[in-house]
Order: structure tokens, then sequence, then C-alpha cells
């Protein structure tokens, strides 16, 4: 095997790049990522399934900062441990730690120009459309019943409407979810003895 194929073959290797071109071509971050995240780890290189990548997503959000930041730090340590996780985050986030200072010292100068500005505007255009696609992909994969639903649209209530903020919808589903899940497992045994 040659040197330049035991390379491409590394997983530290395929954790950075992967996570260096998502963080270079993805716009609009966060949110916006998570198809194009769930496309590599789960489609391409097949280090996690359908449900494992819907997990990671959960935790992630579910925790302060930046959710692709967290998916990168997740999905790194499930493959290579803490040495992953770094590999995996420093990949994600150069590229943007690079391409804002070049912004910030490009726009010193043009910021005002009404195309720059036009730019500006295709451009959140464009990731509001991916947070769009990202809310349906994962809606799909989640919302499969009713109680899901239910807690979903309460969420979503709240948060819009009630502008409660985010966390403490979060900390809700997962109060919920347990007592859900208790009550159905109780449920579940009751029956079951019943049956006997």
């Amino acid at each position: 095997m040659s040197k330049t194929n035991s390379i491409k073959e590394n997983l530290y290797v395929q954790l950075f790049c992967s996570f260096f071109k998502l963080g270079l071509f993805t716009i609009g971050g966060g949110m916006a990522m998570i198809p194009l995240i769930q496309g590599i780890v789960v489609d391409e290189k097949h280090w996690m399934t359908e449900e494992e990548a819907v997990d990671c997503i959960a935790v992630s959000q579910g925790l302060p900062g930046v959710v692709a930041i967290n998916m990168a730090t997740y999905i790194g340590h499930q493959k290579k441990g803490f040495a992953g996780a770094l590999t995996a985050t420093a990949g994600v986030i150069l590229p943007s730690f690079i391409i804002i200072i070049l912004i910030v010292k490009l726009l010193q100068g043009i910021g005002d120009s009404k195309y720059v500005q036009g730019a500006l505007l295709g451009i959140k255009a464009a990731a509001t459309g991916l947070i769009a696609f990202s809310a349906y992909k994962v809606g799909k994969q989640v919302l499969k019943g009713p109680f899901q639903w239910v807690v979903a649209l309460i969420s979503f209530g709240l948060i819009a409407g009630l502008s409660i903020n985010a966390v403490w919808a979060i900390l809700g589903g997962i109060a919920v979810g347990l007592v859900y899940t208790a009550v159905s497992a109780r449920q579940k045994k009751d029956d079951g003895g019943e049956s006997t």
C-alpha cells in the first residue's frame, strides 16, 4: 500500500477533511449543515446509522453551542475518542475562522456597496432554505407518532408564539419524554401481567 493511500485511509485525516469541507462549503452554518453532515456520516462514510445520526442531532441541539460544532465533536468522539473529537471539531471550525477574518478585512472597504448588500441578501435567503430543508428532513425521521408531533408542535408554539427560550423547550421535551417512556413501560408491564 502506498503512503498516499494510507494517509487517505487514516480516520483522523478523513474526519478532519470531511468536516473541513463541510465548514468550507456550507453557507448558513448550524442547522443548515445538518443534512450535509448526515449525508457524509450516514450515506457516504457509513460512520453512523440514520437512527444514530438523529440521536446525535438531538444531543447536539440540546447542548450549549453551535449544533454543527457539537455534531462534529460528537461524531469525532464516537469514531476516535477525545483525539477524534478534537480533529473533527478543528476541521469544522478552521474554515469559518479563516474566512471570517478575510471577509471582515474585505468588508471594511466595500461593506456599503449595493452589490455586497445584494449578495448578502441572497446568501441569507439560501441559508433559510437550507434550514427549512434540515427541519423537514429531521422531522421526517423523528415525527413518527402522535406523541412526537404533539411535543414538536407545542415546542414550536412556545418558542415562536411566546418567545420561550429554546433551552426550556428542550428541557421540557426531556422531562415529557422521560414521563412518556416510564408510563409506556408500566403500561406494557401491566398489559403483560394481565394476559398471563
